[in-house]
């Protein structure tokens, strides 16, 4: 007679294939939608939702209203990580993908101040606080997906397809806002003003255009099953009551570190997009002087400065599984340093030093914000992976991205025009990360599933017992128990 097989059932492996896919679309979509925003917040929401301001007023204005998402995005953290750490990766992704999309989708029919006065500016700043709740959760799910997923040794390289989203998304919304733009041209004698069409109805159309993409987005995250390091958790029962109070509680040194280590990258990726491109299109003669480029110009200079940065953060996966994390970005963040100092003598080269400068902070970009898809879930045992990595993100985004514009604008009327302040701004950001990255220890050999054992000991369990097997490839010890105290 056959020995019944009394082994525990197999958990469901996702292909490789839709894990890369799921974990690339759902932040390219995340990603779009902030872009445009961005881009809107500099092209037409000055004038549409800040017309009482002078330019400079309103443009703070509008920078105040896209940085007010990164408040809420560690907000976002905590509700999503909860729900990620208690209930499973796949259902809170879906969620926070369709909580983006809806948002951005109102912001596209929203009315404008002269419609609808203080009422339209305040739909604006809830719609955008509601952007920033779901990206709280969006990006830090990706990551748990593609590294929880990831076989041996290629954990930093299918972390870098989240981070591939960004320049992705980039190149989509500006690439979207561009035809627009030259679909219906300014008539006005200054190319960097968007036309009367454009204010009108054209903006729109981005926002609108995102439900397309979150439809996708939701097709293929609907098919992932979750991941086999998260079921083996809550099989063991080491899954946590209250994710966010073990984080706080056990795992606080690397909570820090993990915030101030995404410092600069957060500096450079809001310097690089958003302050560029109210600095690039600025008249030379205006009261605070830019470059004076036309916006169809000076976008597609972006454009090809973002190509760059798609490139290096595939680059740095393998890199970063090579030579560790920590390493690779200690390298990167000294040389962010340095591009910081160098803002001014390239600049000065005129169009091609401008170029070069775009190049080689995207390029930047790219290689340092490639590995942090993993290193940031690295520092986190499983059972509350999704809520520190994110709380991390995320907290980093205050202090980085959401102020670094509005910084950024101050410091450059501070220098009567010349960025060279701004730049040493981001060089001083990274100085900060680099104390962060010296301070810290080395991720790259690190089993998943060690992270859960380390969870068995702590008293904020779910009780139950079960087998721990391996994670991302990697050897783990084969059983562990667990009981909640």
């Amino acid at each position: 007679m056959p020995t019944p097989d009394t082994s525990p059932p197999q958990v469901p492996v996702n292909p490789r294939s839709r894990v890369l896919i799921a974990s690339l679309i759902g932040t390219t979509v995340e990603f779009y939608d902030f872009y445009i925003y961005a881009t809107a917040a500099v092209l037409v929401f000055p004038q549409l939702f800040f017309p009482d301001s002078d330019p400079t007023t309103a443009l703070l204005s509008s920078f105040a209203v896209f940085g007010a998402a990164m408040v809420a995005r560690p907000i976002g953290a905590v509700f999503f990580g909860h729900l990620g750490d208690r209930l499973g990766r796949k259902s809170t992704l879906v969620i926070s993908l369709l909580t983006m999309g809806i948002a951005t989708f109102l912001i596209g029919v929203l009315p404008t101040y002269a419609q609808a006065g203080w009422v339209a500016t305040t739909l604006l700043v809830v719609m955008r606080l509601a952007q920033g709740f779901a990206l709280g959760g969006e990006w830090s799910g990706a990551a748990l997906v593609a590294t929880e997923n990831a076989p041996a040794g290629k954990r930093a390289l299918y972390g870098t397809f989240p981070q591939l989203g960004a320049p992705l998304g980039f190149i989509i919304g500006n690439g979207l806002f561009l035809l627009i733009a030259v679909l219906l041209p300014s008539a006005s004698a200054d190319p960097s003003q968007p036309s009367d069409a454009f204010l009108s109805w054209g903006w729109r159309v981005p926002f609108l255009f995102s439900a397309v993409m979150v439809a996708v987005g939701m097709w293929v995250r609907m098919r992932l099953v979750e991941s086999a390091v998260f079921s083996r958790t809550r099989e063991a029962g080491t899954v946590h009551k209250l994710p966010l109070a073990t984080v706080f509680r056990d795992h606080w040194r690397q909570l820090v570190l993990g915030t101030f280590a995404m410092l600069a990258t957060y500096v450079l990726f809001y310097l690089m997009t958003t302050f560029s491109l109210s600095y690039g299109r600025t008249a030379e003669d205006a009261a605070v002087p830019g470059l004076g480029y036309g916006y169809t110009t000076f976008v597609l200079m972006m454009i090809f400065g973002v190509l760059f940065f798609a490139a290096f953060t595939l680059v740095s996966g393998p890199l970063a599984d090579k030579y560790g994390r920590r390493t690779t970005l200690i390298w990167v963040t000294a040389s962010i340093v340095v591009f910081g100092l160098l803002w001014v003598p390239l600049l000065d080269l005129g169009t091609l030093g401008v170029v070069l400068w775009l190049v080689l902070g995207f390029t930047l970009m790219g290689m340092t914000f490639g590995p942090m898809g993993a290193l940031l879930p690295e520092l986190f045992p499983t059972s509350v992976r999704y809520t520190g990595s994110g709380v991390s993100y995320n907290v980093s985004s205050i202090l980085g991205a959401a102020v670094a514009p509005f910084i950024a604008v101050a410091l450059w009327e501070a220098g009567d025009g010349s960025p060279w302040l701004v730049g040493v701004y981001l060089s001083a950001m990274a100085v900060l990360t680099l104390v962060a990255l010296v301070l810290g220890k080395e991720t790259k050999d690190l089993s998943l599933d060690d992270h859960s054992l380390d969870d068995a000991s702590q008293g904020d369990v779910s009780q139950g017992d079960g087998a721990v097997g391996t994670a991302g490839g990697e050897q783990a010890p084969k059983a562990a128990t667990s009981s909640a105290s």
